[in-house]
């Protein structure tokens, strides 16, 4: 994994997406995100950024899967978001069909990724860590985005 790191704090929840959104922008098709961070952190808020900075018409409609496990945007390229909160063995992610969805034209985003960590051995990816820093403010900790020299945050 290409060790280059970025930290940033934000503010906010607007600060927070549009971080995200400045990532959406850098990715490429066939990167992998894993997010992790407590709950709350605002995982699924820089994944809204993110799906708005990758092309999505509606990043609005965004939301965590918590129960539906994966959901699908279509932006620049498909993406797919992972929340693997309620996961409980590697058997239940394998039967996603992660494999499937890892490819040359999409993109997946992984919530709560340190639970299916096993599962992401050998492959290239984004790990992005969130810690809460106070009421408002996250502690936002990039690394492996291959195009994060040309990022201005």
């Amino acid at each position: 994994m290409d060790m280059q790191k970025i930290e940033i704090i934000s503010d906010s929840v607007e600060r927070t997406f549009e971080i995200g959104s400045k990532i959406g922008e850098a990715l490429l098709p066939g990167d992998i995100v894993c997010l992790v961070g407590p709950l709350g952190s605002g995982k699924t808020t820089l994944v809204k950024g993110i799906a708005a900075g990758a092309g999505s018409q509606k990043p609005n409609l965004v939301n965590s899967p918590s129960y539906v496990i994966i959901n699908e945007y279509q932006g620049r390229f498909n993406i797919f978001h992972i929340d693997a909160y309620r996961i409980n063995t590697e058997a239940e992610f394998e039967s996603l069909g992660f494999e499937d969805i890892l490819g040359p034209d999409s993109v997946v985003l992984i919530e709560w990724a340190d639970k299916v960590a096993s599962k992401l051995d050998g492959l290239d990816y984004v790990r992005i860590e969130m810690q809460h820093k106070g009421a408002n403010s996250r502690a936002i900790k990039i690394t492996g985005l291959k195009n994060m020299k040309n990022l201005s945050f």
